[in-house]
């Protein structure tokens, strides 16, 4: 999961950023309204941790904006507010679900999963596509019930293509997504194509269908009409 954490608390960040990299999480900070704004409008995320109260901006109207560009992210606000209002305003206004300051990072964790699971997975930890199978929990894949013996950026990688199946996604898509927006500025993503090589190859000789295509010059799709 790719996540965004929008809080002007460096303190704050910082924690939940080493909290959520050591579960394996991509996650880029944002201490301002308009880095805020900046990140969104150039990098998806699977979702957003937005702080209501903002230096330079109300969070509330950062949500608005969210929406009015359609950004398809799940969306957690965290704010030291405890009022109804608050929470009322910033769930009407399309956010995922609201956590009040102070919190325990492993329950913001959780709440972050059941985004996650409700938006990309149907609400299910099992993710499947024929005889791919894949458990979100214990981060194993298998094929016809086979364990597969993959690295977890493999894993990461398999389930951004089945979750994203029948599209083109780019391979400057593929690496900001699996490690994080400084990628945009690399000079090659030969990177890429070795971990999607190794995947295939893996997929492969477990005898799983080859669903992984390169569409030339643009990237990679997950083809589900190939068996």
């Amino acid at each position: 999961m790719k996540v965004l954490v929008i809080e002007d608390n460096k303190e704050l960040a910082g924690s939940i950023y080493n909290f959520l990299a050591a579960e394996g999480y991509i996650c880029e900070l944002a201490y301002h309204f308009e880095e805020a704004r900046e990140k969104l409008l150039l990098f998806p995320y699977d979702c957003i941790l937005l702080d209501i109260m903002l230096p330079d901006g109300n969070g509330l109207d950062l949500l608005r904006f969210i929406k009015q560009e359609h950004i398809q992210s799940g969306i957690l606000i965290i704010s030291a507010k405890d009022s109804l209002d608050d929470k009322v305003n910033g769930l009407e206004g399309g956010a995922d679900d609201y956590i009040t300051k102070p919190f325990h990072l492993p329950e913001l964790h959780a709440r972050l999963r059941a985004i996650y699971r409700r938006q990309k997975l149907e609400g299910n930890n099992l993710v499947s596509f024929n005889e791919i199978g894949l458990n979100t929990d214990t981060l194993e894949a298998t094929i016809n019930d086979t364990l597969l013996d993959i690295t977890k950026k493999e894993f990461d990688l398999l389930l951004y293509f089945v979750v994203n199946k029948n599209r083109v996604l780019s391979r400057q898509a593929i690496a900001a997504h699996l490690w994080g927006d400084y990628t945009d500025n690399l000079a090659n993503f030969d990177f890429v194509y070795q971990h999607v090589k190794n995947l295939r190859k893996k997929i492969n000789t477990a005898r799983g269908a080859d669903y992984i295509e390169t569409v030339y010059g643009l990237g990679y799709r997950f083809n589900a009409s190939r068996t």
